[in-house]
């Protein structure tokens, strides 16, 4: 997966941006009063989130800079294909920037860019209250052939799945990726919205996939086993459709898995959490970033699994 020179090549992220407002309560919810909290509003987005990581860990650990035409630079190059509304485009675009990520967004003129407001416990784990907005009206007519063009690897926000327009768009984009021979992975984001979606319509419209990156709960959902099941049982299931899985397990780290069985099981990085918001965005990125330059599936899980240990240290998804 290592591009030409064994620089570690292109990767294009095509999913979500959103718009994070992040409240970390120390004390349980009081229903019908005040509860004391600190509020932030960042930048967010499951796969906006990945790219900003892949980037930051395809970068020597940090970003480089950019070139004098607003490019970002480094031996990792990260695009992001999203769609976002007019009342922070720009917002989006810069942050991106900042952050060595290529921005491919398209304004949509009549949703606002999607929200999630994001309840951070004092255990650190969170609960979301999502308003997709613009984030599922990323459509066929925003996809350009181009896009792949010098691409090493493409990767899907599984959120976009979860809507008929964005649904076909990211059909398109694995369809045209794999006849161009570049490797795809996804991220399935959320058990909820897998749930309503159905695991089989999921699964049809993942096929031919090389990766699938999902956690303890989707990976079970996925394989149509209960709750109580082993996640290597799921994740060795799942790799018998999908040619490698890598089930991320929080605290207890990850598994990887391929050919009906697994392969590996990686240990988390030890970290204090402070707000769980990402981690598995931050995996994803470091994965893919490990994988674009050269390591194997162990290795670069293991790379996945300290850039989630930095995440939780602090607010928000982003690096």
């Amino acid at each position: 997966m290592t591009g030409p020179g064994g620089a570690a090549g292109r990767l294009l992220v095509v999913g979500d941006v959103v718009t994070d407002v992040v409240a970390v309560h120390l004390e349980p919810l009081a229903p019908a009063t005040d509860t004391p909290a600190r509020i932030r509003t960042m930048p967010g987005g499951a796969g906006a989130n990945a790219a900003c990581w892949a980037a930051r860990q395809g970068n020597a650990g940090g970003v480089t800079g950019g070139t004098a035409d607003g490019t970002p630079g480094g031996a990792l190059e990260v695009a992001l294909l999203a769609r976002v509304g007019a009342e922070s485009a720009r917002w989006h675009e810069q942050a991106l920037l900042a952050a060595g990520v290529r921005p491919l967004l398209v304004t949509d003129p009549v949703e606002p860019t999607g929200t999630v407001v994001a309840l951070v416990g004092k255990d650190a784990e969170r609960t979301f209250l999502t308003d997709s907005g613009a984030v599922l009206r990323l459509s066929t007519a925003d996809w350009n052939p181009e896009f792949l063009d010098g691409v090493a690897h493409l990767h899907l926000s599984g959120y976009l799945f979860f809507g008929d327009t964005s649904r076909e768009l990211a059909r398109l984009a694995l369809r045209a990726a794999r006849e161009r021979g570049v490797p795809v992975s996804v991220d399935p984001a959320s058990a909820g919205f897998l749930a309503t979606l159905g695991v089989a319509r999921f699964l049809d419209a993942v096929a031919g996939a090389d990766a699938l990156l999902p956690n303890e709960d989707e990976a079970r959902m996925l394989a149509g086993l209960p709750a109580t099941a082993p996640a290597a049982r799921a994740a060795a299931e799942l790799s018998l459709r999908v040619p490698l899985v890598v089930v991320t397990r929080g605290p207890a780290g990850a598994l990887v898995a391929a050919g009906g069985r697994v392969c590996a099981e990686v240990a988390a990085e030890p970290a204090l959490a402070v707000d769980s918001t990402g981690a598995g965005d931050a995996f994803t990125g470091g994965f893919l970033a490990a994988r674009l330059a050269g390591a194997d599936p162990v290795a670069a899980a293991r790379a996945g699994c300290r850039a989630g240990a930095v995440a939780v240290t602090r607010l928000g998804g982003r690096p």
